[in-house]
């Protein structure tokens, strides 16, 4: 047996102990202190990353799905920091729903791992903070998240699941500010609109941006819409989610 066969022996086992048999060149002893450093490391980083998804479980369904990620994903990342971004592709994209999970499960997980994600993202070196939006060309800071869900995920806990999406979806902007701390501030259908556009076209100005905005609801005037525009994007540059460049 090659040394990659080996080596492959002895991940297979630590990954699925109950299923896969363990190199019998190891001993048992060897084998459980591996089995339970990667699994134990890798379910502190998940349960750190998913409080509140984790507080609706019982320890020993948890368990199952993490151990469930740690069997069938298969990480592209070597960096601890990125388990929770493969903890939520996972669920996203290979999970199949058991009757034990919350219908929200998704959006939860994504609602936590903003913001583990804003917190931990490199701000961009040529973003500068605005003091007032005028003539400059705008950017959603890439700090900033534009989110939308359709369960009241900045809600759920162990005393309120919902079974039912809302009749309205719930708007986010999630933000690191400048002592790096990550804030929450809910929004509205015309800010989420706003910043969209603005994501989807950096380096856009205010009359380009409202323009844009204008052929979404072309219910309201421009001149409407310019003034609602300047109010929303200076209070959002106060708190470094719209920059310059």
């Amino acid at each position: 047996m090659s040394f990659i066969d080996v080596q492959n022996a002895f991940m297979a086992h630590i990954r699925d102990p109950e299923n896969v048999k363990k190199p019998h060149d190891v001993t048992e002893e060897r084998m459980t202190v591996y089995k339970e450093l990667f699994f134990n490391n890798v379910e502190g980083f998940v349960s750190s990353a998913f409080p509140v998804l984790k507080s609706l479980y019982c320890e020993s369904h948890w368990l199952m799905l993490v151990r469930n990620f740690f069997i069938n994903h298969n990480c592209s990342s070597p960096y601890f920091l990125d388990i929770s971004a493969e903890f939520l592709a996972f669920l996203q994209h290979e999970y199949t729903m058991q009757e034990n999970d919350p219908l929200f499960m998704l959006e939860l997980a994504h609602y936590e791992w903003v913001e583990l994600d804003v917190s931990a993202c490199f701000e961009d070196e040529l973003q500068k903070p605005l003091t007032k939006v005028d003539n400059q060309p705008l950017y959603l800071s890439n700090t900033a998240r534009n989110l939308s869900y359709q369960y009241p995920v900045h809600q759920i806990s162990d005393d309120f699941q919902p079974t039912v999406p809302s009749e309205q979806p719930h708007y986010f902007v999630v933000y690191r500010d400048e002592e790096d701390e990550v804030g929450f501030i809910a929004s509205n259908p015309m800010t989420a609109i706003l910043l969209e556009q603005l994501d989807n076209n950096p380096d856009i100005s205010l009359l380009e941006l409202v323009s844009k905005v204008h052929e979404i609801i072309p219910q309201f005037s421009e001149e409407q819409l310019i003034g609602g525009a300047t109010q929303t994007l200076n209070a959002l540059a106060e708190l470094g989610v719209v920059v310059t460049k």
